[in-house]
């Protein structure tokens, strides 16, 4: 999977009218990641990703999206947030075709 691809939510996310049926993710700058641990971003905290998610998605979530969100879909996300911080070997290191 390609890191750009979107992920398609379990549980879409309804906001009054709107229903986001999927969540695409960019890699965040250095400044994006401003105020969180990146150790807590590689153990998918819930506080840090609910900081930085809003940065860098696509449409954009709120921190009480990422709050109310169903737990597979924080997983999905969460594990793309994660491999953003890999550098490309450790990438490779941890594929499945690996």
């Amino acid at each position: 999977m390609n890191t750009n691809d979107p992920i398609t939510l379990e549980t879409p996310i309804k906001r009054g009218d709107q229903t986001i049926t999927a969540i695409t993710l960019r890699k965040p700058a250095s400044g994006e990641l401003r105020g969180v641990a990146l150790a807590d971003l590689l153990r998918m905290d819930v506080d840090a990703l609910a900081t930085v998610m809003p940065r860098i998605s696509s449409p954009t979530l709120t921190k009480a999206d990422v709050h109310a969100m169903d737990p597979a879909d924080l997983l999905q996300l969460g594990t793309r947030v994660s491999g953003f911080l890999l550098t490309k070997d450790q990438l490779q290191a941890h594929s499945p075709d690996a």
